[in-house]
């Protein structure tokens, strides 16, 4: 598969999720954005394991997104991909916060990024494609049905 970026959407209500180092972290209802590189081994698989996680919850998180893919109160709403050799996620992040909220130090322990997940009171779909068109990048989207089935986001 090939190696790139992409942006992963999750839908939640208002709760509190103990994640990691970070401690408890207060979530805002709405739309959630997690911006992550799949540069390494595998590429974008690394969302089918994202994926993977989101509908079975049966394993022991270990990245900061993990605490949220493991959460019954969040669900993925698609994810938003594109091929890339470059790292480029610092970029995204940085085309997209200026539309929204970013969960302080989220996702970003090995960049100096203030965050990689980004708050978004509605769907932030067009403004995803957007961004990654504006960094050359074309992207694609694939929905999947969790748990509660898409139709219960």
């Amino acid at each position: 598969m090939d190696k790139g970026i992409y942006c992963l959407v999750l839908k939640n209500p208002a709760c509190t999720v103990r994640v990691g180092a970070l401690g408890p972290v207060s979530f805002a209802a709405g739309w959630h954005c997690y911006i992550g590189s799949a540069l390494g081994p595998g590429g974008l698989v690394r969302l089918e394991r994202h994926f993977r996680l989101a509908e079975h919850r049966d394993r022991r998180p270990k990245w900061h997104i993990d605490y949220l893919l493991t959460d019954p109160r969040f669900r993925v709403a698609y994810a938003v991909s594109a091929p890339s050799t470059g790292r480029l996620e610092c970029l995204l992040a940085s085309a997209l916060a200026p539309g929204g909220t970013a969960v302080d130090q989220f996702g970003c322990s090995d960049c100096d990024c203030p965050s990689h997940l980004l708050y978004r009171r509605r769907d932030p779909e067009d403004e995803i494609v957007a961004a990654f068109t504006g960094l050359g990048l074309t992207p694609g989207i694939k929905t999947i049905i969790t748990p509660k089935g898409k139709g219960n986001l």
